[in-house]
């Protein structure tokens, strides 16, 4: 009776042993799987272009003095007038006009302390702004706005209020082609990474698309826009 335990306890235990360097087989097995695994490339794919801008803003701003401050209301009505008409003449519309609520200053009531040897009292400006999607057409016109200096107008220059802006917003009319560009480069780079390394790309583990950004191609064109990603992709890599 105790040879016969004594041979199942020993049974028993070949039989524990044997499970356990099987265990540890499986378990060693899927570290190194795991290790495998965690062998990953990271790179970028860019994708730019160039585009037109398909909206225009351009701000007309002048000033005017005087010291009758009803004359200088006349003044500013008139010339707004000339600017109306000259935007009309060159095939803008209604809609894409606008006209500001002019801005008049006092000067003695603003407390300036040579206000006496001013030769006007009052100054005031108005700012009429184009808004159009026809690019071109505001271009041209702005060419032309020497004119309305010859009818006394004498335009502010292109500072920061009165800069006119180029926009372009059919930005997601090209994304998707961006994206699929962006990422087929950076797997371009995988590939090369991977055949230099001796190695063989697996599947990606992660990615990222990035921010679009649109910037003008330089400052001498701001009509022509650069858009701009960068997509981030990790793959995975085995020998």
């Amino acid at each position: 009776m105790n040879d016969r335990n004594a041979g199942s306890a020993l049974f028993l235990g070949v039989f524990l042993f044997a499970g356990l360097i099987g265990l540890g087989y499986i378990i060693s097995n899927g570290v190194m799987k795991m290790k495998s695994l965690e062998r990953t490339v990271s790179v970028k794919g860019l994708s730019e272009r160039e585009v037109p801008a398909d909206v225009a803003i351009w701000p007309i701003k002048f000033n005017a003095v005087n010291n009758d401050l009803n004359e200088l209301f006349s003044d500013i009505q008139n010339k707004n007038h000339l600017v109306l008409g000259f935007l009309k003449e060159s095939g803008f519309e209604d809609g894409e006009i606008s006209v500001s609520v002019p801005a008049i200053v006092d000067r003695q009531a603003q407390g300036y302390s040579d206000a006496s040897k001013l030769p006007f009292r009052y100054s005031g400006s108005s700012t009429i702004t184009v808004y159009s999607r026809n690019v071109e057409a505001v271009r041209k016109t702005m060419n032309k706005a020497v004119d309305l200096g010859k009818k006394g107008i004498a335009i502010v220059g292109q500072d920061y209020e009165t800069r006119t802006e180029f926009l372009f917003t059919k930005l997601n009319d090209i994304k998707p082609a961006m994206i699929e560009e962006a990422t087929r480069n950076a797997r371009d780079v995988a590939q090369k990474f991977a055949k230099d390394s001796d190695s063989k790309l697996g599947k990606i583990k992660a990615a990222s698309q990035g921010q679009f950004t649109i910037s003008d191609r330089d400052s001498n064109t701001p009509y022509t826009k650069k858009v701009r990603v960068v997509s981030t992709v990790e793959y995975y890599l085995s020998d």
